[in-house]
Order: C-alpha cells, then sequence, then structure tokens
C-alpha cells in the first residue's frame, strides 16, 4: 500500500510517496511527473553502489538520459567547494533549464542536490530519494536546502521545493542500528510537538527494530505533522521555527564534533538537555524531559556532551542563523503537544544555560 501526504502551497502542490519498493519503480514514477529530458542522479560513496546504477537503468528505460554524479559520503561534502564541483559537471554534460537533478542519499545529498539544483541556471526541476530514515522523515520535505561554512551549519542555502519525494523504507533495511536510531531522534521531536497519538506512538519504540518494523507509520505521522506546518509557515517567518527544538544546541555540539557525532545525535542530545534545563526553570510540565528522555535513551541516543558550556560552543549558538537582533529564539516544549518559542540576549546566554538565569526579564 503507497501512503500518501500532499504537501499544498501557495507556488507548488507536490506528493511525498511512501512505499516499500518503491526504488525500483523510480523511472515510471518519474515519467509520471517530468517530460523527458537530461537527468543527473547527485549520490555519495556510500548509497551510489547499493542504489545508484539500478535508478540509472530504471530513468534511461523511461526514456530520461540519465548521468551518474557521486560525492565523497559525509557532512564535509556539504560544501561550497563540492557544490561548484557538481555545478561544473553539469555543465560538462550540457544540462539546460529543461533538466533536472535526483537527489538519492541522505540528509547531506538532499541539501546539497536541492542547493545545487535551486542555484544552477537559476533552478532546475528535481526530486528528493531520501534513503535514510532522517532524511525520509525530516529533511527531504519542507524544501530547505544549503551548503555549510566553516562558521555554521546550513549557512548558504535557499527555499526550494522538489517536484516529488518518493520515499521507500526498504532502504532501511541497509543502515546500521546507530543511523536508524539517528533517524529516530528527529521522530521523537516531531511526535513531541505534535502530541496526541504521535506522542504515544513513539512511546511504544524499545529498540530500533521496532522503528523499522513501524518505518511506514513513523514515516508517515513524521513526513504529515511537518508537511501541515511547512504548509502553514513555507519560509519560517513563525510557526515553522517550532521545527528547531533542539537544534540550536544540536548544531553547535555537532559543528565542534568534527563529524563524531551524527545529525539526529546531536539533536538528542539538544532535546534532552533544553527539555531538562526548561522543566528546571518551571516552564516545561514535570515529568516531561523525562518522558523524552525516555524515548531517546530506549534506542541508545546520547543525551549529553561535554562540548556543552565551553568556548566555542558560546561561538557556534552566536553565529546560529537563528540569532535575531542579539536574541537566540530557543524551542522548548510547555508539554508535549505544546511547543512555545524562548528569547534569549545572546549576552545571558551562558548564563541561561547555567541554570542560574532569572527569567523574569
Amino acid at each position: 500500500m503507497t501512503l500518501e501526504v500532499s504537501v499544498n502551497l501557495p507556488d507548488k502542490t507536490y506528493k511525498v510517496l511512501i512505499h516499500r519498493g518503491l526504488i525500483h519503480h523510480l523511472g515510471n514514477r518519474l515519467s509520471r511527473i517530468w517530460r523527458p529530458g537530461k537527468v543527473a542522479v547527485i549520490s555519495d560513496s556510500t548509497v551510489g553502489p547499493l542504489y545508484q546504477d539500478q535508478v540509472i537503468r530504471q530513468l534511461r528505460t523511461a526514456g530520461f538520459p540519465a548521468t551518474s554524479l557521486k560525492v565523497p559520503a559525509g557532512e564535509s561534502s556539504k560544501s561550497w567547494e563540492t557544490a561548484v564541483t557538481l555545478y561544473r559537471a553539469l555543465i560538462d554534460h550540457h544540462f539546460t533549464r529543461s533538466d533536472g537533478i535526483v537527489a538519492l542519499g541522505g540528509g547531506v545529498i538532499g541539501d546539497l542536490a536541492g542547493f545545487v539544483a535551486s542555484t544552477y541556471m537559476r533552478g532546475i526541476a528535481f526530486v528528493q530519494v531520501p534513503t535514510s530514515l532522517l532524511a525520509q522523515v525530516d529533511s527531504s520535505v519542507g524544501g530547505k536546502t544549503a551548503v555549510n561554512l566553516d562558521t555554521g551549519k546550513n549557512i548558504v542555502g535557499t527555499f526550494y521545493q522538489p517536484d516529488a519525494v518518493f520515499i521507500d523504507p526498504d532502504t532501511l533495511e541497509t543502515l546500521p542500528d546507530r543511523y536508524i536510531a539517528e533517524g529516530y531522534a528527529e521522530i521523537v521531536k516531531m511526535s513531541a510537538l505534535s502530541g496526541g497519538s504521535f506522542w504515544e506512538t513513539t512511546g511504544q519504540i524499545h529498540h530500533p527494530e521496532d522503528i523499522v518494523a513501524r518505518a511506514e507509520v513513523l514515516i508517515q505521522k513524521s513526513v504529515a505533522f511537518k508537511a501541515r506546518i511547512v504548509i502553514a509557515d513555507e519560509k519560517e517567518s513563525g510557526l515553522r521555527q517550532i521545527l528547531n527544538f533542539g537544534h540550536t544546541i544540536g548544531h553547535a555540539i555537532e559543528l565542534q564534533a568534527k563529524g563524531t557525532l551524527a545529525h539526529g545525535e546531536a539533536i538528542s542530545i539538544g532535546m534532552a538537555r533544553l527539555s531538562q534545563l526548561f522543566e528546571n526553570y518551571g516552564l516545561t510540565e514535570s515529568g516531561t524531559s523525562r518522558s523524552l528522555i525516555q524515548r531517546l535513551q530506549e534506542v541508545g541516543l546520547p543525551l549529553d556532551s561535554s562540548l556543552i558550556g565551553t568556548s566555542d560552543f558560546y561561538h557556534k549558538i552566536i553565529s546560529d542563523k537563528k540569532n535575531h537582533g542579539g536574541r537566540l529564539n530557543l524551542v522548548y516544549l510547555k508539554k508535549p503537544g505544546e511547543p512555545a518559542l524562548y528569547p534569549v540576549p545572546t549576552d545571558r546566554l551562558q548564563l541561561f544555560f547555567s541554570g542560574k538565569n532569572s527569567l523574569e526579564s
């Protein structure tokens, strides 16, 4: 059975399709939304050997002259230098504005390929084929694309919606438990923001195997929640900011960790630390942080880091793009299903994170 979520925006509507085995029918699916033209399948050195050749064959059979482009796996490829390399490859293969890009991989590939698609010749078509749980439930939906600079994550980017998102939960079978758990951190985040039955569902997950077994439901609930937020606030001027729950701390320590912390692991730490902090301040309902931490702990996600509180930590946070006019908007939970924003002046960050700040001002 194919699960479907529609993302209906003022200037564009597209579908997110979730179906086991979908990756084996991409040529057919793409022919329903694109006219024949050149297609660049951008992947990395980990995902490419698993799926890229078969996707290329499918596309060619469906009438799309397809080209394979591959970058090294890892966050370091999400860079301006890699983007320029891909621009040159597209030029070498004579891509025009009538052609398109398929992003085949995890969150790094989706962000990078989407950024390249949005900026090459002022924008060409692209679709997302996320193969990691993190990308399937979060980064492939919503139109955020970006590359990193050494000063921070996602500093240079665009809002650029795909023409479709094709999700095959079977690709999770190739992921180690660590990266299943990493993606699950974002599912827990969205269930905490949503509350209700979604929050109850994540309370029933006790091992990475449970995540894979219930992948369709977890992915669909996550995508549907995120789509609702994106539809209401595509460009993150208001409501969409709640999706940054855990990300201010997470992005800072992820950059500091230099590849030793996966994105979802850093977000797990950010959510756990922030929830406990706000509960200690009396703004989060008692017991909420315990329930959140239990969900993260059940699948082996980290909950704390010695990187928090260092001088570099505060430097990274102050450089975060969520810093507006000297104030950092932190997302917290009043309780599951009731997220809120709390602005902290950047000159009081250290005091705030120490737990000794007065919240009266």
